[in-house]
């Protein structure tokens, strides 16, 4: 947990400074492929990502270690081969998870938010799941613990793997040459993305495009067919915690609904997007029919509006860099502590994200955020022992906090006044 927080507090300014640099590069060219709130989005999504992970808030059903130490066939050294051939493990795991993931309709709620962005861009690879707590397929590594590679030798290679595959996801590299023929480029990866028709369900190699190959699932970019990102069902919303839980809510309700008792225990492991029947005709949802006449998601905001959704970006994360670097210290005060704070991070992105999405309920959200940010003040009699680092933090935190409630209620009247403009304008 600790370890991983320190990878990330050099990882995530790393990933910040290449999707800035990106939509800079864009803007240069004059092809910017990134939308200032669908960027934010992106970016809170990872926040939220990044602190279930560090968090530790999933559970293998069958771990790495118990498999090695149960099944292990031999047992070899940590060496360059050793990790050579964790790499490959993991890739062919992950190719065989990620499938999953697209096949089946319960798994695709565990997905369904790398795919949301209607943009394909740096930012959108940070859309990572925050619904999965339990992790199902762990035995895919099977062959990396039959030949006995040793746990530490995963541990380092998958943050490694999982980085590796940021780069991709961006539409200001053309195709690669031979490289295409062998890795996953970005044009690879735009058909992954994409929802025409022709390109669904493809590629879902991680690092190599050959498992695609190999098992029929690959799909060049052809230049007749620009890709269209975006899920067919669209998630209409800023909110990645929303977006996270979108799909189960609609089996879940699926479910409850049909009237055919068998429907209500297949319609988890049917192929993703089917429901019943009964279903689709009295509670039909809304789907993109014709890709090519997809109208995105957007949002009013102004200037100041965008100025104060990076302001509160930037605070997240402020707030995440010091519980990834101060690990050890919040939990030696409290092992509770983390999670607590975690929490106050969860509750600032659905706040922000609900501003973004100009709904009325968002001052209300907004102050629950500053109340419980009080609260932890009250709790640790400072901020998680951040007031050892300056007398003065806890008091900048709570005056945040009620600037932030009091912006966030003016932007929906704003909002509102708005939206009425819109209608007269109408009429």
């Amino acid at each position: 947990m600790e370890q991983y927080g320190k990878i990330l507090l050099i990882a995530m300014p790393a990933f910040l400074l290449l999707v800035l640099f990106e939509k800079w590069y864009g803007w240069k060219k004059g092809f910017d492929t990134v939308r200032n709130l669908d960027m934010i989005s992106s970016l809170s999504s990872g926040i939220t990502n990044v602190t279930k992970d560090v968090l530790g808030l999933s559970l293998a059903i069958i771990s790495y270690q118990w498999m090695v130490s149960h099944w292990a066939v031999f047992h070899i050294e940590a060496t360059w081969l050793t990790y050579l051939i964790a790499f490959f493990a993991l890739d062919f795991s992950g190719y065989w998870v990620h499938r999953i993931a697209h096949e089946y309709n319960f798994f695709w709620n565990n997905h369904i938010i790398h795919h949301s962005s209607e943009e394909f861009n740096l930012a959108c690879a940070l859309r990572q799941s925050i619904s999965v707590f339990v992790k199902l397929f762990t035995f895919f590594l099977l062959p990396a613990a039959l030949l006995g590679v040793p746990e530490k030798v995963i541990a380092i290679t998958a943050p490694l793997h999982l980085f590796a595959q940021f780069w991709y996801h961006t539409r200001q590299i053309n195709k690669m040459g031979f490289l295409e023929n062998i890795i996953v480029t970005p044009s690879h990866h735009r058909v992954h993305h994409a929802m025409n028709p022709e390109y669904l369900d493809k590629n879902y190699g991680q690092i190599l495009i050959v498992w695609d190959k190999i098992f029929g699932t690959f799909q060049a970019e052809l230049d007749s067919v620009p890709p269209v990102y975006g899920i067919t069902r669209p998630a209409a919303t800023w909110n990645p915690i929303k977006i996270n839980f979108q799909h189960l809510w609609l089996l879940i309700s699926d479910a409850i609904r049909t009237k055919n008792i068998q429907d209500k225990f297949l319609i988890w492991f049917k192929p993703t997007g089917w429901r019943p029947a009964d279903v689709v005709e009295k509670y039909p949802t809304k789907k993109v029919e014709d890709v090519n006449s997809l109208e995105k998601y957007d949002t009013f905001a102004t200037t100041f509006h965008h100025s104060w959704y990076w302001i509160q970006l930037a605070s997240l994360l402020l707030f995440i860099s010091y519980l990834f670097g101060n690990i050890a210290l919040i939990n030696a005060a409290n092992t509770a502590y983390i999670y607590l704070y975690g929490l106050f991070v969860f509750i600032s992105v659905y706040a922000i994200s609900d501003l973004m999405d100009e709904n009325k309920s968002a001052p209300y959200f907004e102050f629950i955020r500053a109340s419980y940010g009080v609260y932890l003040i009250w709790l640790t009699n400072g901020w998680f022992g951040a007031e050892h680092f300056g007398y003065w933090i806890p008091y900048a935190i709570a005056s945040y906090l009620v600037v932030s409630t009091v912006v966030s209620a003016t932007i929906v009247q704003q909002q509102k006044a708005n939206a009425l403009k819109t209608v007269l304008s109408k009429n």
